[in-house]
This record gives C-alpha cells, structure tokens and sequence, in this order.
C-alpha cells in the first residue's frame, strides 16, 4: 500500500496535468498583507488570471515564519490548483525551529523566482540618528537600550539588524511583530527606534518625510533609493536580500511546473506588471525551476550558518 499510493498521486496528477487548470488556483503566502509574498502576488495574480483563465486567489495564513501556509501546500494536490509563495524566510525556518512538517528542499517543485527586494534601515523621521554612525554611537554610549523591530524572528528584518549588531560591535534589543507593517509603525509610532523595513512597506513613508532612511544591506544601492548608501559603503559589509517565488507541491508533474512558469513568464513580462512590481520595491529575477531550485539550496545552507554564528533565537 505504501508504494501503491505514492504511484496513484503520480497517475492521478499526471491525469490532472491534461486539463490544468480546471477551477480556480489558490496562491498561499505565509505572511500578512504588506510583506513580500503578500504584495508580489496580489500584483501579478489577476494578470495570471487572465493568463490562465481561471481565478486566482490569494490566501494568507501567517503564523510560524511561514511553515504553516508551506506545510499546507506541501500536503496539497500536485495538480498546479495549490501553490504557495516562497521567500527568504522560509529557507530560516528549519534553523530556527527545528522540526516542520515539510522539508525545505525535498517537499517543493519551484517554479519561478518572481523578484529580489531589499530593506531599508529606517528610523522615525524627528530621530536624533541622522546618519549610520550616528546610530552606532548612540548604541554604543547605551548598550541594550536602543530597540529594533521586525516582522517576525528569522525575517529578514531580523536577521540584517542581528548581522549589523555584531559587525558594528553593539547591543540593541529586538522588538518582534506580526508583520512588516506592525513594524514599520511601531517605528513611527516611537515605540521602537529603528527596523530594517523591506522596502516596499516604507518608500512611500521615507518620500513623504515621515521615515528617515539611512543605508541599506543590499549588495547594491536600490534603483527606486538610489541616494541611499549601503551597508557596505559605510564600513558595514552586512549583505541581506529578500526575494519571493512560486512553488509547487513536490509530486506536480514537470509539465505542470513547466506551463505554470510559461504563464509566469508571460505575466512578469507585461510592462505594468513590471512597473507595479518597481514601484512596490522590487528588483527583476530570471531564475527559472532550475535556477530557483538552487537558489533555494544555496540559501538553506547560507541561513542555517548565519543562525549559528548569530546565535539568533526564535524567541
């Protein structure tokens, strides 16, 4: 029984490939509105649509550094109805917790990386920090009393502010919320002092001078902040990027995987996609099933380093 069902899923997904899709398709994002995930499919879902020619809904079911909207996807038909939104995070969760119900690498067929997305090191805009090393010296004349927030632990938020605090030589205390945008306004609401916000949550903030920004921890300046410096520019070679993608269940017939990276494609090729997509903070990706496979790989290993060498905790 045990080899027979494994080789009926086979069959039964292979079967639905022939008529895919056949009902509308459901897109699960373990995070809530206003994070990556949530943002870049809420841009391309109703292209896709029209791509596809049936519904594209979206399904947010936070909670667990995203291991519970993957764990559902995992379990889900290999038919191509049930994807899910796979970010950066997702590669941290192992290392954080331990045991899931999935595998990180094993459990997913990825289709297409759909964009990178950098944060921004964001402070309320009446702050006394005007500058990087103004932050530093201010952390270092009061260890532990400066606060940063995030979205979550083993966000990317997170994980920039511990890999900042340990090359800057510095004590802050991290703040978690639930969400980004929990974060971005525990900033301006000066019950933290600063976050490295994605920054799609706080370039409208920072042009309309409510949010001051003051680097970035991408490997390059961003093309919607190009004053903005880096990390790296400053002395601080701290190098976090979050990006977003597609996947599968691990069963979905490679054909399957292939026609939904074809409408994928199509869809992120549409001049307004591809401006909503800049305007919201995000950067191009071309990383197909392949590459996106190894991208995934390559951060599960990269990640798992950073949590013990950080000593980062899931609080």
């Amino acid at each position: 029984m045990r080899i027979l069902l494994p080789l009926l899923l086979l069959s039964l997904a292979a079967h639905a490939a022939a008529d895919f899709p056949s009902k509308p398709i459901h897109i699960v994002t373990g995070a809530p509105p206003g994070t990556p995930g949530d943002v870049a499919s809420r841009i391309f879902a109703d292209p896709l649509a029209r791509v596809l020619g049936q519904p594209v809904i979206i399904e947010n079911r936070p909670g667990a550094i995203g291991t519970i909207a993957l764990g559902a996807v995992a379990k889900s038909a290999p038919d191509g109805h049930t994807l899910g939104m796979f970010t950066m995070p997702s590669t941290i969760a192992q290392s954080l917790l331990g045991t899931m119900s999935y595998d990180t690498v094993r459990d997913f067929a990825p289709v297409r990386q759909v964009g990178w997305v950098s944060n921004v090191l964001v402070v309320r805009a009446n702050a006394p920090f005007r500058s990087v090393p103004d932050l530093v010296a201010a952390a270092k004349a009061r260890p532990q009393a400066l606060t940063f927030a995030s979205g979550g632990n083993g966000t990317p938020a997170h994980v920039a502010a511990e890999l900042f605090r340990l090359d800057a030589g510095i004590e802050m205390r991290h703040v978690p919320y639930n969400g980004a945008v929990a974060g971005v306004a525990a900033v301006m609401g000066e019950q933290v002092d600063m976050m490295f916000a994605i920054a799609p949550s706080v370039i409208g903030q920072v042009k309309a001078g409510k949010l001051r920004a003051l680097a970035t921890p991408a490997p390059s300046r961003l093309p919607a902040m190009p004053d903005l410096p880096t990390l790296a520019e400053l002395g601080y070679p701290v190098n976090v990027r979050d990006w977003t993608g597609l996947v599968a269940p691990a069963a979905t017939p490679r054909e399957l995987v292939a026609r939904i990276d074809a409408a994928l494609v199509a869809v992120l090729a549409e001049p307004a996609v591809r401006e909503r997509l800049a305007v919201a903070g995000f950067e191009p990706a071309e990383s197909g099933p392949e590459a996106f496979a190894a991208l995934i790989a390559s951060e599960v290993q990269k990640w798992a380093r950073v949590v013990n060498e950080a000593g980062i905790k899931p609080d």
